[in-house]
């Protein structure tokens, strides 16, 4: 990989592009495994060609019809889900330790920074209980993934924003059978900047804050 690379002495970013699913899960994994305990941490933003991704707890009668799709079985939490071009990949890999939170305090600030994006949009967005990720009207349109190592997180989140939703159709969406996928750019207004790039700007500072990398 050869990423655009930005950093602050705690934290790194990485814009990777359009990316293989396999080498770059592969490639958190080195990262996580060879961290220390003075290794900054890493966003990586990113997309993924077509591949459907079957988490640790994943169901195989949750992958209707794959067809030509990759399917590769990865070990982050939850079920099956799908990533493609358009969808905007945010890979967190993080040291908990350090910023004195748990998993659960992570899920709420990825949550809460989607939520807060969406907002500037003026989308309604919320958690549902017991279906992990973000919906709007009841329709999904962010998913949630993580796996934790030696208190280091990898792993992250998808949120779909342009993209042919179709795929999701071939699947029980994180095991939910007819669970209703949307996107950014059905949402909000006609007006509005939804491209990659301008998403991946706000949903950044969102995440800053929700993680308390500004107080840093």
């Amino acid at each position: 990989m050869n990423p655009d690379t930005r950093h602050t002495g705690i934290l790194r970013i990485r814009e990777l592009g359009l990316c293989d699913y396999e080498p770059t899960w592969h490639a958190m994994r080195e990262f996580t495994d060879l961290r220390q305990a003075d290794t900054p941490d890493e966003f990586w933003y990113l997309q993924h060609p077509p591949v459907y991704t079957m988490g640790l707890n994943a169901k195989t009668e949750h992958l209707l019809n794959p067809r030509d799709i990759p399917v590769i079985n990865i070990d982050r939490g939850g079920q099956v889900t799908y990533h493609g071009p358009g969808q905007l990949i945010v890979y967190l890999l993080l040291d908990l330790n350090r910023l004195n939170i748990g998993v659960k305090q992570l899920v709420f600030a990825m949550e809460q920074g989607i939520i807060d994006l969406l907002s500037g949009y003026d989308i309604d967005a919320e958690r549902l209980k017991g279906a992990p990720g973000i919906y709007v009207a009841g329709a999904k349109i962010a998913a949630l993934g993580l796996r934790i190592r030696r208190g280091f997180s990898y792993h992250g989140l998808a949120l779909n924003i342009d993209m042919d939703l179709e795929p999701f159709t071939q699947i029980n969406p994180c095991g939910y059978a007819g669970m209703p996928v949307t996107q950014l750019s059905t949402l909000a207004n006609q007006d509005s900047d939804t491209s990659i790039s301008h998403v991946q700007q706000r949903l950044h500072t969102h995440l800053l804050r929700n993680l308390g990398y500004n107080k840093a």
